[in-house]
């Protein structure tokens, strides 16, 4: 038996439960195995009807309850895997914070969620700082570090050239690489796209989604060819040119868990203008022209005001090349390899392995289900009867 399973969302979400029927009915596998939970995205639950509950192969006196399976009428995955799992990760500590404090960024679990805080961590993810490096980056057409910058000079060029832009190396050009979904500011960019097309800016977007984001994203990039593009794709390998010759990239993010594009654009020397939330929040510092110190620019409010104003901030920046270079320089220094990260798991597996001790399932006639305890905490530990033979009998 594993010492560990890690389960990552809900789609693997039931093992939890799984392996507590076993301890229940006496079966011996996963009894000294520790499970870890990691929440990447709270937005997807696996929610399905009740009546669907009977395929997961669960005897619903021993899950589907309001402390496991059940979910306003319904069954949820997720939920079942918080419930059981013996620890639970997530992808950013502002995350983890975020998503037991309200109901929107916890998508109605938060209240379970806070019941697990104690067992809840929120760690960072990393990048792959071997594909993600600017001095090496094959698939550039130019390649730099934060010594000598010159090479993404050359990359900006290039980038403007292939799609379609006035090559105007003193217009500050700004890119974004995003799934067109609510959840990534799409709305904001678009209530905002009017009055940018008014400053000296360019604009670069990759991405795939909504139709509605779709249509309207390609109608601004129809109507002002020279000031923005756009590549309704998925392009890997523009997806590096974008990091590499963009001078700021946006994430705007209604949340956003933990992100990655704005640690890939700090590692190209790309300043990233961002929503002060979830893993943005943790890893770009506000610019402070006083101090000379800073990563990028943040704003708070979900609004297109504020995020006009962040990109403001951020253009008076581009006009001071000498805070240009130092900002670029600060981002690019940052260490977001996996090797913090990893101890942190490490640490995590740990402790779920020194849990695996079996827990105790009561032998008593009475059918009580998993719920809440007498504290006020989620009691995770099966307490019913002979369920091995009605199970049986399913």
């Amino acid at each position: 038996p594993p010492d560990v399973l890690h389960l990552n969302d809900y789609h693997t979400a039931l093992s939890a439960a799984y392996r507590d029927l076993e301890l229940a009915t006496g079966d011996a596998f996963l009894t000294r195995t520790g499970i870890v939970l990691g929440l990447h995205n709270l937005g997807y639950q696996g929610t399905y009807p009740a009546e669907r509950f009977a395929r997961t192969g669960l005897p619903a006196e021993f899950m589907y309850s309001m402390g496991a399976l059940e979910f306003w009428g319904g069954m949820n995955f997720l939920k079942a895997g918080v419930v059981h799992a013996d620890l639970l990760t997530t992808v950013s500590p502002t995350y983890a914070r975020e998503i037991q404090a309200s109901s929107e960024l916890g998508h109605g679990l938060h209240d379970v969620l806070r019941q697990r805080g104690p067992d809840l961590v929120g760690i960072l993810n990393g990048i792959d700082t071997h594909v993600w490096d600017p001095a090496r980056d094959a698939l550039l057409p130019a390649r730099y570090d934060a010594r000598v910058l010159a090479g993404k000079a050359t990359c900006k060029r290039a980038l403007q050239q292939r799609c379609g832009l006035s090559p105007e190396a003193h217009t500050p050009l700004f890119g974004m690489i995003s799934r067109l979904v609510e959840q990534k500011g799409v709305d904001l960019l678009l209530e905002a796209l009017p009055q940018l097309m008014r400053m000296p800016v360019q604009i670069v977007l990759l991405g795939r989604g909504h139709a509605d984001y779709e249509r309207l994203l390609a109608a601004f990039a129809h109507e002002h060819p020279r000031r923005i593009a756009v590549h309704l794709e998925f392009d890997d390998a523009l997806a590096h040119w974008i990091e590499a010759g963009s001078d700021f990239f946006l994430m705007p993010s209604r949340y956003e868990p933990c992100g990655l594009n704005q640690m890939y654009s700090m590692r190209y020397g790309s300043v990233p203008v961002v929503r002060r939330t979830g893993g943005l929040a943790d890893t770009v510092q506000e610019w402070d022209p006083d101090a000379q110190a800073g990563t990028g620019f943040l704003f708070d409010a979900y609004e297109a005001g504020a995020f006009l104003e962040a990109i403001r901030r951020a253009c008076a920046a581009f006009a001071r090349p000498e805070d240009m270079a130092r900002i670029r320089r600060a981002g690019m220094s940052e260490d977001f390899s996996w090797q913090v990260s990893a101890q942190r798991y490490r640490a995590v597996y740990e402790r779920a392995r020194a849990r695996r001790a079996p827990r105790v399932a009561s032998r008593t006639p009475e059918r009580a289900q998993p719920g809440f305890g007498p504290d006020g905490g989620i009691d995770t530990r099966p307490r019913i009867g002979n369920i091995r033979a009605d199970f049986g009998r399913e």
